[in-house]
C-alpha cells in the first residue's frame, strides 16, 4: 500500500486549515480565500496534480 497525495486529496485538509485560520484571525480571511481559490482553479485547470 502506497500513500499518494494528491492535491485534489489536500484541498478538503487545506479547507478545513484555512477555515480554522479564519476564525483565529478572521482580518486575513480575504487572503485565505484568495489562495485556496487560486490553489483550486490551477488543480481544476489540470496545472497541478
Amino acid at each position: 500500500m502506497t500513500l499518494s497525495l494528491s492535491f485534489t486529496k489536500l484541498l478538503p485538509i487545506l479547507a478545513l486549515i484555512l477555515g480554522i485560520g479564519s476564525l483565529i484571525a478572521p482580518r486575513f480571511l480575504n487572503i485565505f480565500v484568495a489562495i485556496f481559490l487560486i490553489v483550486y482553479a490551477l488543480v481544476g485547470f489540470g496545472l497541478l496534480r
